[in-house]
C-alpha cells in the first residue's frame, strides 16, 4: 500500500506536463537568446508559458519574471524591493513570525545589513494581528511580506485587509502565494498586490521554476548579473523545459480550479469525518473556515509527531511534520510555536495535505490505519 498525503511539500507530475516538456529536452533544444530559428522556436515556447501563467493572474505578460522556484522569487521580491528603498532612506521591513522560511531567512539575512524587520504576531489559529501591522508601519517602512494561505497550517491570510492598511502608507506588498496557487482565485485586477510568488510544483509542474509577478511601476533590484534574461531582471539563460511544463501546468489549473477546489473541500470533510468515527483524541490547528483546503494540520494528543510519522511511513503513507524545507528537523514547528498552543499540541501535530489523485477511500484507510496506530502506540 502506498498513500501519497504530502502535496503541500510537491505535487506529482502531470502526465500532459511531461508531454509538454518533452520536446524542449530533445529536438527543440535552442537558447532563447539565440537569434536563429532553434532560439525562435525556444523564444516562442518561453513567450507562450509567460502568457498561459499570466492567464492565471489575470496580469499582463510582462509582468511576470520567471525564477529557479518560489524561494528564488520571494528573495527577489524582498531583497530587490529593500535594495531600491535603501536608497531612498527605507530600512523597515515587516513580514509575519509564520512566514516560509525563504521570507523569514531573507528577512534576517538584511537584518545583518542595516534593516530592521518586525515579525508581526499572530492569534491562536494563525492570522496576522492587523492592528500590530498599522502600528507597525513607518516612514522608513519600504515593505510588508505576508503569506497568501499558510503552508502548515493552511490558515488563509486577509491579504485585501493588508494591502490597504500599507497602501494606505504608501507602503508595497508582497505576498507569498505558493500554497495558495491552484486552490484559490489569484485574480490581481481584484487584488492590487505589488509582488505575488508562485511555482510549478505545487500545481503538478515540474520543480525548478517557479515566477515572481510583479505590478506595473514597482521599482526593484535583481539579484543575479550577467545578461539580460527578464528584461534584466532575473539573468541568465531560462529553464526552457522547466518554464514550458509551468505553463501548461497552469494552463491545466486554470481549467480545473474550481472543480479541484470543490474536490479538496469535500476530501477534507471526508477526512475528519472519518477520524471522528476512529474515536481517536485530535484537534484541528489553523483556522477552520478561512483555510486552503487540501491542507489539514493534526494533533493527535498524547501522541509524539516523529513516532506518528515513522509508524505511518510503515504503513505506506506519506504525510510530514510541516514544511519541506524544515521537516527534517526534529524542532517543533515555528508556526505552532508562534500560535502559542500548548505543548502538548505543537508535539503531536501531523500535516496530512491533498491533491489529485487522491480518493475518498483512502482518507478513509488512513483515518482507520492512525486509530490503529495510536491504540497500538498507547497500549505497548
Amino acid at each position: 500500500m502506498s498513500i501519497y498525503l504530502d502535496h503541500a511539500a510537491t505535487t506529482p507530475l502531470d502526465p500532459r506536463v511531461s508531454e509538454a516538456m518533452y520536446p524542449y529536452y530533445t529536438q527543440l533544444f535552442g537558447n532563447p537568446s539565440s537569434i536563429h530559428s532553434y532560439g525562435r522556436q525556444a523564444r516562442d515556447a518561453v513567450d507562450q508559458a509567460r502568457l498561459q501563467v499570466a492567464a492565471t493572474l489575470r496580469s499582463d505578460p510582462s509582468q511576470v519574471i520567471f525564477t529557479s522556484g518560489g524561494t528564488e522569487a520571494n528573495n527577489l521580491a524582498i531583497m530587490g524591493v529593500a535594495a531600491w528603498c535603501k536608497k531612498k532612506g527605507k530600512n523597515h521591513l515587516i513580514t509575519s513570525q509564520i512566514e516560509h522560511q525563504a521570507v523569514l531567512e531573507t528577512c534576517k539575512h538584511l537584518e545583518t545589513t542595516g534593516f530592521r524587520v518586525t515579525y508581526l504576531p499572530v492569534d491562536s489559529m494563525g492570522v496576522v494581528d492587523l492592528d500590530a501591522l498599522r502600528q507597525a508601519i513607518t516612514p522608513q517602512t519600504a515593505l510588508v511580506s505576508i503569506m497568501y494561505g499558510n503552508n502548515e497550517v493552511g490558515t488563509i491570510q486577509p491579504i485585501r485587509q493588508i494591502i490597504d492598511i500599507a497602501h494606505a502608507f504608501g507602503v508595497l506588498v508582497h505576498t507569498d502565494a505558493v500554497q495558495a496557487f491552484g486552490s484559490e482565485d489569484l485574480d490581481l485586477t481584484k487584488l492590487p498586490v505589488d509582488l505575488l510568488t508562485i511555482s510549478a510544483h505545487k500545481v503538478n509542474g515540474p520543480k525548478g521554476v517557479g515566477a515572481l509577478y510583479l505590478a506595473k511601476g514597482v521599482p526593484i533590484e535583481p539579484l543575479l548579473f550577467g545578461g539580460s534574461q527578464e528584461k534584466r531582471r532575473r539573468p541568465g539563460t531560462e529553464n526552457v523545459p522547466g518554464i514550458v511544463g509551468f505553463g501548461k501546468a497552469a494552463e491545466i489549473m486554470m481549467a480545473e480550479r474550481k472543480k479541484h477546489q470543490t474536490k479538496m473541500w469535500e476530501l477534507r470533510r471526508v477526512f475528519l469525518e472519518e477520524l471522528s468515527k476512529q474515536d481517536v483524541e485530535f484537534v484541528l490547528n489553523g483556522h477552520p473556515k478561512q483555510t486552503l483546503p487540501h491542507i489539514c494540520n493534526i494533533s493527535f494528543l498524547g501522541m509524539d509527531t516523529e513516532t506518528l510519522l515513522i509508524n505511518l511511513d510503515l504503513e505506506g503513507i506519506a504525510c510530514s511534520s510541516g514544511s519541506a524545507c524544515t521537516s527534517g528537523s526534529l524542532t517543533v514547528s515555528h508556526v505552532l510555536q508562534a500560535m502559542h498552543l500548548p505543548e502538548e499540541r505543537t508535539r503531536s501535530a501531523i500535516r496530512f495535505s491533498f491533491g489529485k489523485g487522491t480518493t475518498e477511500e483512502e482518507l478513509k484507510l488512513v483515518a482507520i490505519k492512525v486509530a490503529q496506530i495510536i491504540r497500538r502506540l498507547t497500549t505497548s
